[in-house]
């Protein structure tokens, strides 16, 4: 099909090229032969007349024309897929369909397998994958690398709707035989100790507890950061440390690890979890079933609980 004497499934290989930015993996995501994509990347380059792709050392780079392109098209490809391509009805026991999800371990851990269990409950032959979290998110959203973002709504775009899930407050934990679960975990005694962080992957993005204290301009000392909550209390063992984490998080690990739990003697305002799908994503019956799963997942979750200081 043309338009304005543009084949449109151009358009699909335009959109592989520039995100692999590699003629081969371009080729591999299209399930078509190296020369068949050379073939379309040489069309595309006749149309718009610009070279789009250009070898730079051993990649290859954008020309300020397809950086211009590439974010009109993939929204253009997100746009036929959800009014188009996906099917009107959805029935989670029948489906087969792949969800993507970006979600922190902490969601997984704490959200999870409520999640799991009320599909299991419906008999869903779905998958759900859960991805790790990157910096701009959103961006995965848009390009329909993510069918769910399920994150702090303050790191959500304003851009997509979102709704907000459950609250979380924070808290610390500190090792049971350690001298800070002896006593009043005071502000004096927490900025002194060497304190456990998680820091994600992306090194450009930061937890959220990590984003606040930073703009309270409190200054911790830093002894160990690790890539995930679940690693957290492990390294607390045996130490005078402290991590500051998620309430409800904490309260699973106090079954598994030596640990206390003590108020924070720096007032974190309340996480607001929320989840973030895509605005041309409203009539897709299975990404609002997925939501409703979210939704219902975080009805039952065990309440936040503020111990005394």
């Amino acid at each position: 099909m043309r338009f304005n004497r543009l084949d449109l499934n151009l358009l699909v290989a335009l959109d592989a090229l520039l995100t692999e930015r590699s003629v081969t993996r371009a080729a591999v995501r299209l399930n078509l032969s190296p020369s068949a994509t050379s073939d379309a990347l040489a069309r595309l380059r006749e149309y718009f007349d610009d070279e789009l792709l250009v070898q730079v050392g051993r990649k290859m780079e954008p020309t300020p024309r397809a950086e211009a392109l590439q974010q009109p098209v993939r929204d253009v490809l997100v746009r036929v897929d959800s009014t188009i391509a996906t099917q009107p009805d959805f029935d989670p026991a029948r489906s087969e369909r792949v969800f993507r999800v970006f979600a922190s371990d902490y969601t997984q851990m704490v959200i999870g397998p409520q999640v799991m269990a009320l599909a299991a409950g419906q008999g869903a032959r779905v998958r759900i994958d859960f991805l790790p979290q990157i910096a701009q998110p959103h961006r995965s959203l848009e390009r329909g690398e993510a069918d769910l973002l399920v994150l702090p709504q303050a790191l959500l775009s304003a851009e997509h709707p979102s709704e907000v899930l459950y609250q979380e407050r924070f808290v610390c934990a500190v090792w049971q035989d350690g001298a800070l679960a002896r006593g009043a975990l005071t502000r004096e005694r927490y900025l002194a100790a060497g304190h456990v962080v998680m820091h994600p992957q992306d090194a450009a993005s930061a937890s959220y507890e990590d984003w606040f204290i930073t703009r309270l301009g409190v200054a911790r000392r830093i002894v160990a950061s690790s890539y995930g909550f679940a690693t957290v209390p492990g390294l607390l063992v045996g130490t005078d440390h402290v991590a500051t984490m998620h309430e409800r998080l904490a309260r699973l690990f106090l079954s598994v690890w030596p640990l206390v739990v003590r108020p924070c003697p720096i007032e974190i305002p309340p996480m607001q979890q929320a989840v973030q799908w895509h605005k041309y994503r409203r009539q897709d019956q299975g990404i609002a079933w997925l939501r409703g799963l979210f939704t219902q997942a975080a009805a039952v979750l065990p309440p936040s609980q503020r111990e005394p200081a």
